[in-house]
């Protein structure tokens, strides 16, 4: 039997934590909620960038052109549709958490559909990126060997890209009622399932690039079908009623939120591609590449816990903006960002204690690793400034103002951070550690405009705006069942 059906009892530990008036019990209570919803998405984005991490730890083992070529792809190539999907996908976690909120949970199954539609058609629009990433490559002047290699690389990750159609999308939706823990259990299994079969593949079988690949494909999927039997299956009875031509209606709001949502976030991760794609014209391409992907993977690694609190703030403003709540979204907020930057000091301080270890999980090389050594006290501030800046994204996500954050991301990363590390890493000849400069200081700009613009933002204002926003594209159960609603596999969960 489904548990927890209608959201009922997540809306009511809500409203009780909302009504005390004690402000410890308020702290402790709302630590609690912000936890069950930030430690499933933490073990969520932890396994799921794990995968990627690994596949580039077992390629490194490999060949060094293999490995700064699925760096490059990673970095530049991957990240830019992970930028654009993730964050068009936020948009279903702003509608979602909100009509959760408003007790409209019919609606959020009909956003996750048309999501998948969006989302899908901008996947197929963006796919000969990944067909011509040779060409691409050797016109923006990178090193002929690792082009040849990167195009190769490319071809595999197309598979891979389309589970993040459906994958991030899905999260969204279930996050937002408070049903994710189900993801932290698939992607903790998809996991060890990655693990076990790069070493099949590359280890023992010797299938090199073409089994590391084959295996990251193999492991994303396997979450997404489950994620489908969990939906399907009758888990999500009154969130899903099964696919609906209602998802093809006022789908223009949602693609305008969804574009708002992605260039924010795009602008924020092609921001660290553009640095590691500037790194490739340094001298010894090889190695600065590597190092300085590697490290970006290590910064993104703690950046998927960090991920945890930008979900919690997200759905935690989004539900009580959604229930009218202006005052309990204020105070969550603060919680939130007091427990993540705790834990960015935390990283901060094993970061200058252990960086050159580090190294020597993704490669044997003692050059690349002394590279990594030489800008671990940069990496150590990144993943301080990591804590502070995602909570603030998700506040904006929850909110719904991705469009005002789209535009803080553009002036200070390439208005400000990209001049500063080509000034740094070019002209005053400071290499890998001037760009990192530039990257830490468009980063530093951001979180400053962010807090100002949370600090002054009116929040009684954008409850308003939100119980407009979603009673505009409201439809009765009733309406939507006779929008000839089809495939409903949960209508017995009813």
């Amino acid at each position: 039997m489904p548990i927890m059906d209608d959201g009922v009892e997540e809306r009511l530990l809500v409203a009780e934590e909302n009504g005390s008036s004690h402000l410890k019990t308020r702290i402790w209570r709302e630590t609690k909620l912000i936890w069950r919803i930030a430690f499933p998405a933490i073990i969520t984005r932890v396994t799921s960038f794990g995968l990627i991490v690994v596949t580039q730890s077992f390629l490194g083992h490999v060949d060094a052109i293999d490995l700064a070529a699925y760096a490059l792809v990673q970095s530049i190539i991957l990240r830019f549709f992970d930028g654009i999907l993730l964050g068009m996908s936020s948009a279903t976690e702003t509608l979602c958490g909100q009509a959760f909120g408003a007790g409209h949970d019919h609606m959020m199954g009909v956003f996750l559909q048309r999501s998948w539609i969006v989302d899908g058609v901008t996947t197929t629009i963006l796919l000969p990126i990944f067909i011509f990433t040779k060409p691409i490559l050797k016109l923006l002047g990178q090193d002929e060997e690792i082009a040849v290699a990167s195009g190769s690389i490319s071809l595999w990750l197309i598979p891979f890209v389309y589970n993040f159609v459906f994958g991030l999308t899905i999260q969204m939706f279930l996050q937002a009622q408070l049903k994710n823990m189900v993801i932290g259990w698939l992607s903790s299994i998809s996991f060890p399932l990655h693990v076990l079969l790069s070493w099949l593949f590359v280890s023992k079988l010797g299938l090199g690039v073409g089994g590391a690949m084959a295996s990251l494909n193999i492991s994303a999927w396997s979450v997404v079908i489950g994620e489908f039997v969990y939906i399907f299956g009758g888990w999500c009875p009154h969130s899903w009623k099964g696919f609906t031509t209602a998802a093809f209606t006022d789908i223009s709001p949602v693609i305008k939120l969804s574009l708002s949502s992605g260039v924010m976030l795009c602008l924020e991760l092609w921001y660290y591609s553009i640095l590691v794609l500037l790194a490739g014209y340094l001298k010894n391409a090889t190695v600065a590449i590597s190092a300085f992907s590697i490290c970006l993977n290590v910064s993104g690694l703690q950046f998927m816990i960090c991920l945890g609190f930008l979900t919690a703030s997200c759905v935690r403003v989004s539900n009580e903006l959604g229930g009218g709540n202006a005052k309990a979204a204020k105070f969550s907020i603060k919680v939130i960002i007091m427990t993540s930057t705790f834990f960015g000091v935390l990283f901060f301080v094993l970061c200058l204690a252990f960086g050159r270890q580090l190294s020597y999980l993704f490669t044997t090389s003692e050059e690349i690793a002394d590279a990594i050594s030489e800008l671990s006290v940069f990496l150590a501030f990144s993943l301080l400034l990591n804590s502070i800046q995602s909570v603030l994204s998700g506040v904006a996500v929850g909110a719904g103002f991705q469009g005002v954050v789209a535009f803080i991301n553009l002036g200070s990363y390439y208005l400000i951070g990209i001049p500063v590390g080509c000034l740094l890493g070019y002209v005053l000849n400071h290499g890998v550690k001037g760009l990192w400069v530039g990257l830490l200081a468009g980063v530093a700009l951001q979180i400053i405009i962010l807090s100002y613009v949370v600090w002054r933002t009116d929040w009684d204002e954008q409850a308003n705006k939100a119980f407009k926003r979603i009673n505009r594209w409201l439809l009765k159960p009733a309406e939507e069942s006779n929008q000839s609603s089809i495939g409903s596999i949960s209508e017995s969960g009813d």
